[in-house]
C-alpha cells in the first residue's frame, strides 16, 4: 500500500478547514442575518423539487431510455397512487394511503404479470 504524501495530507486539512469555516459562518459574524424574502421563498419548494428530481426519472425511465410500453407496473402505481392522493388529499391519512394503493397496485402487476 503506497504511504500517504504531503500533498494529500494538506488538500484534507485544507478541505476540512473550508468545511469549518463556510459553516460557521454565521456564528460568526456578530449582527443577526437573514436571508431575503425572495430565497426564503424559493427555500420552501426544495424538498418537493427534490423529491421530484429523484422519483420521476424512476418512475419514467428503464434501463437509462424512457419507458417504450405500457406494460410498466410503475406507471399504472403512481397513476392510481395519484388519484387516492387527490382524492383524500384533506385527510390525515392521505399521504400513508397513497403509499399503501401504489404499492397494492405495482406488487400484484411487478410479481404476478412480470411486468
Amino acid at each position: 500500500m503506497k504511504e500517504t504524501d504531503l500533498w494529500t495530507l494538506a488538500v484534507i486539512a485544507g478541505l476540512a478547514a473550508v468545511t469549518v469555516v463556510t459553516r460557521s459562518f454565521f456564528f460568526i459574524s456578530s449582527k443577526p442575518w437573514s436571508l431575503p424574502h425572495w430565497a426564503q421563498r424559493g427555500l420552501q419548494y426544495a424538498p418537493i423539487a427534490a423529491l421530484a428530481g429523484v422519483i420521476v426519472p424512476e418512475i419514467v425511465m428503464s434501463h437509462g431510455a424512457l419507458v417504450q410500453t405500457w406494460q410498466d407496473a410503475r406507471l399504472y402505481a403512481v397513476a392510481a397512487a395519484t388519484a387516492w392522493y387527490f382524492w383524500c388529499r384533506k385527510s390525515t391519512w392521505a399521504l400513508l394511503g397513497t403509499i399503501v394503493v401504489g404499492m397494492a397496485v405495482y406488487l400484484p402487476l411487478r410479481l404476478a404479470l412480470g411486468w
